[in-house]
């Protein structure tokens, strides 16, 4: 396989694994409806503790020592932060969302997250913020008022209590993505994710140890498996490998493929409706998160 035909397959492979990371919150969302006693607390324990288990066997098998990680106090302090910080929040906070609204609008309000890695570095390392990010900010700010009220600026469409958990979460992807950065030159991304999932999981357990009584029917477990394998493992084994070829500027790009499809689907499976204005505020916080990752080219000089 050629170079360009090699960046062209793994730019599909990341696009397949949005794709997945999309559809695992209508996994969700079904098992959500199938009965009350399936929590976003319960679901996010099972995931990350089965999810984390496997990523550190698949890990050992490929002799990268994860053991050997959490035996530096440096690296097993980034990784737990990462766990606790990172993760946690990223997950349970969109699975709440998801079950108090959707999964389109816990995906879309996701895309948030960028802004506050970018007002972060603007504060902490003195980051100029550029025109464009001005821009992509207005414009992310506005997509999310227009979903929050349909174009209807005296009625909100979205609860309080769906937009607190919803900018949590998108809090969740800035530390998500700002506190494995260091140990991520170390160690690799399979170790770090499988220690954080594993970590992150057993911290919830201890928090809230009471399991609900859940049904023991097929679509449960089939719903559960989905998120776990659909929603977890494989896309991360795909954005992995696809990351190795293509640039990270295009991967961000492809993100995009994420709530379009927790969007279509809710659509599609759950008959969400979504008014004109809903489609333009997604759009306008999709394509303003794109737009942090525009990098002007350099003039050459004559």
């Amino acid at each position: 396989m050629t170079p360009t035909k090699q960046r062209r397959f793994w730019a599909l492979m990341a696009a397949l694994a949005c794709i997945m990371w999309g559809i695992s919150g209508l996994f969700a969302k079904a098992l959500f409806n199938i009965s009350p006693e399936i929590t976003p607390m319960w679901l996010t324990q099972v995931r990350m503790v089965i999810a984390g288990i496997i990523l550190l066997v698949l890990a050992g098998f490929l002799k990268q020592h994860p053991i050997k990680a959490m035996t530096n106090k440096t690296d097993a302090r980034d990784i737990i932060a990462y766990g606790i910080f990172g993760l946690l929040p990223v997950q349970l906070f969109y699975f709440i969302v998801v079950q108090k609204a959707n999964a389109s609008i816990a995906t879309i309000l996701q895309f948030i997250g960028p802004f506050f890695v970018m007002g972060y570095l603007a504060v902490t390392h003195k980051q100029v913020m550029r025109r464009i990010d001005w821009l992509a900010a207005i414009a992310a700010f506005i997509g999310v008022v227009l979903l929050a009220t349909h174009g209807n600026f005296n009625h909100f469409a979205l609860t309080p209590e769906v937009l607190f958990w919803g900018l949590l979460s998108a809090v969740g992807v800035a530390t998500n993505t700002l506190i494995p950065i260091n140990v991520l030159k170390r160690v690799s991304s399979l170790i770090i994710t499988g220690w954080g999932l594993l970590v992150a999981g057993i911290c919830l357990l201890i928090i809230h140890p009471a399991m609900p009584k859940i049904p023991n029917t097929p679509q449960v477990w089939l719903c559960t498996t989905g998120v776990i394998v659909v929603g977890t493992l494989i896309p991360f084994q795909l954005m992995a490998n696809a990351l190795r070829f293509i640039k990270p500027s295009t991967a961000s790009l492809l993100d995009a493929f994420e709530p379009f499809s927790a969007t279509i689907g809710s659509v599609v499976v759950f008959g969400l409706v979504m008014m004109p204005m809903d489609w333009l505020g997604s759009l306008l916080v999709v394509l303003a998160a794109m737009a942090l990752n525009i990098t002007p080219k350099k003039r050459k000089r004559s």
